[in-house]
């Protein structure tokens, strides 16, 4: 009996996913749950596994193929083995074991298989076209896209009719020169919706500061020579979870979000500190849960573990869920001074933090000291010296809190960094 594979729900308010990997083929025997595709969602790639024992008779989507809950994968002609969930000639419905979250396989983005037409100079998802619309125009790249162009408006006239054809035009050039194209899908396209949904949504203000991480500096310097035997890697950011921890618990407004429906503020009682970790996949915010009751150390591996996980494409649903507060590290790329991060809504609030950079600064001289270091006259003009300063950026959403609000969180998030002693000590 030949069984209908449909792409089940797999949760998550996931509509649809693009097919990464097929881990069989035509004609090959499979037994119910062994893992027949890679499908990736907005979410992670999704490993798929078979419903049914049988033979797979045919295999509907290619990979690289955009395909929605409900539409047939694969069929399957059944040997009488495993029971499925996916229904044939009916609705998914859904399998409590997918969403496992498998590897990403190897995609070749900007590359587009797909054949020229030739009248047009413009390429079709599907078959080549025939007779006159199939000459090759030359490959000259100047007169022959105006060439190109000229003949395009012809077959927009009364030429050959991509569109009912049931092709899709793909232009190789714009008006200047030949392009390449770069799916926008995938992780791609979920961080660009989210962030539009951030922007139109909330009204983002940014409060900037600078704080003076000299001390800061010398105390992780040599903390991380001791972390390194343990095999952990100790950068600053456990020192600004911290710090951030701090801030929090004195400005709650922070660590919040906004239920329009019900006209509440939430204010959260824990501390899910989200992390932006940049990835060949996009920007990925894994979550560490109730970071205020993990030391230095433990905030070190964990971070380590989940910016390895999100590289690798191994985060799953829950990794990424129930953020209160999230940092984003721009200093880690080794640029960037103040910058306007986009709120991870429906979040409260963000903190960029700078690169670290030797500045110079006033610093006070004691009583009975010259700025030379010499005894001397008290109320002296001070000593110029390099500090090493970290730019402060906290985008806030301005229906829940005020600016004065978020300076004073800035202002308490840079007097722990500036007093490591107290910070490890929390």
């Amino acid at each position: 009996m030949a069984y209908e594979f449909k792409f089940p729900d797999v949760g998550e308010g996931i509509h649809e996913g693009k097919v990464v990997k097929w881990l069989v083929k035509e004609g090959d025997l499979v037994k119910a749950d062994d893992t027949i595709a890679e499908v990736e969602t907005d979410k992670a790639v999704v490993e798929i596994p078979s419903p049914k024992s049988g033979k797979i008779l045919k295999i509907t989507h290619a990979e690289g193929d955009t395909i929605k809950v409900g539409d047939v994968l694969a069929t399957i002609e059944e040997s009488g083995g495993g029971e499925g969930s996916a229904v044939s000639g009916g609705s998914a419905e859904k399998r409590e074991s997918t969403g496992v979250v498998g590897e990403l396989g190897k995609m070749a983005l900007g590359v587009m298989k797909v054949p020229s037409m030739a009248a047009s100079g413009a390429v079709f998802a599907g078959q080549e076209p025939a007779g006159a619309a199939a000459k090759k125009v030359e490959k000259s790249p100047v007169k022959d896209i105006t060439k190109a162009v000229i003949e395009e408006e012809k077959a927009k006239a009364g030429g050959v009719n991509a569109i009912k054809a049931g092709l899709k035009a793909v232009k190789k050039y714009d008006m200047f020169g030949y392009v390449d194209r770069i799916p926008y899908d995938g992780v791609r396209k979920a961080i660009g919706d989210h962030m539009v949904k951030s922007m139109f949504t909330i009204p983002h203000v940014t409060h900037t500061d600078l704080a003076d991480v000299t001390d800061l500096f010398a105390l992780r310097e040599k903390e991380k020579v001791k972390a390194e035997k343990d095999g952990i890697k100790l950068t600053f950011l456990p020192y600004f979870i911290k710090a951030v921890i701090a801030g929090l618990q004195k400005h709650p407004s922070l660590n919040s979000s906004l239920d329009e429906d019900e006209g509440q503020i939430i204010l959260k009682k824990y501390y899910n500190i989200g992390i932006a970790v940049d990835t060949e996949h996009g920007l990925m915010v894994p979550v560490i849960k109730r970071a205020e009751g993990k030391s230095i150390i433990d905030l070190a591996r964990e971070i380590g573990d989940l910016a390895q996980k999100a590289r690798d494409r191994k985060l799953n649903a829950m990794d990424m869920k129930g953020g209160t507060f999230t940092i984003t590290n721009i200093g880690s790329a080794g640029s960037g001074w103040f910058a306007t991060p986009v709120i991870n809504f429906p979040e409260a609030a963000i903190l960029g933090t700078g690169m670290i950079q030797d500045m110079a600064a006033v610093m006070p001289v004691k009583a009975g000291t010259k700025a030379g270091g010499k005894a001397g006259a008290p109320g002296g003009a001070g000593a110029i010296v390099a500090r090493k300063m970290l730019p402060l950026s906290c985008a806030f959403d301005h229906r829940i809190l005020d600016g004065a609000e978020a300076a004073r969180f800035t202002k308490t998030v840079k007097e722990f960094l500036e007093d490591p002693k107290i910070l490890v000590g929390l």
